[in-house]
């Protein structure tokens, strides 16, 4: 991660989410490391993900949640004891990206928006629909090491079909 002189960090890891959406938002990759969404995308396009249906998988969880609480009683939230640890070897060497429709929706595109243009460090701009941009991933590290000379971020296809020629310097997004 690098830093400005006032001991910020540098505006090179920001990407925003402007254009048709009810917010803005400024996203900062370097912050996705210790996101639980992250994906090891050493291993990602190898083992084929199965497509889940979030209102299924809430459902799920929540039925599991009520069945343990009627069952066992109450939980206590997480201490430092039981808190989910990090793999810090896997962290300082891994490959790792995120899917970017979570941003998308966060933004919240207005009922007019189609199409999501992601522009580079160099001007050029990649136009694709809402249902593939439902697909991409951002990748944001790669052999545990920030992407900076030609990041903030790549852009993935969800087939990983360009995992060896990704779409490099993503810088910003505008909904369309």
């Amino acid at each position: 991660m690098e830093w400005n002189i006032e001991g910020g960090k540098s505006m090179e890891s920001i990407i925003q989410i402007k254009g048709a959406v009810n917010f803005n938002i400024t996203l900062d990759s370097t912050v996705w490391i210790f996101d639980d969404r992250k994906l090891d995308l050493e291993n990602y396009f190898i083992e084929k993900p199965k497509e889940v249906d979030p209102d299924e998988e809430y459902i799920e969880k929540a039925g599991k949640f009520w069945s343990r609480e009627i069952m066992e009683g109450a939980t206590f939230p997480p201490t430092l004891k039981t808190e989910r640890k990090f793999d810090r070897k896997k962290m300082m060497t891994g490959t790792f990206g995120i899917k970017v429709e979570p941003f998308i929706n966060n933004a919240e595109p207005k009922k007019e928006a189609t199409t999501v243009v992601f522009e580079t460090k160099d001007g050029t701009k990649h136009r694709f629909s809402f249902e593939e941009t439902k697909k991409l991933i951002f990748q944001f590290s790669k052999d545990g090491k920030m992407l900076n000379d030609d990041g903030p971020v790549y852009l993935l296809f969800g087939d990983g079909s360009n995992y060896d020629h990704p779409i490099k310097g993503i810088v910003g997004m505008e909904v369309e």
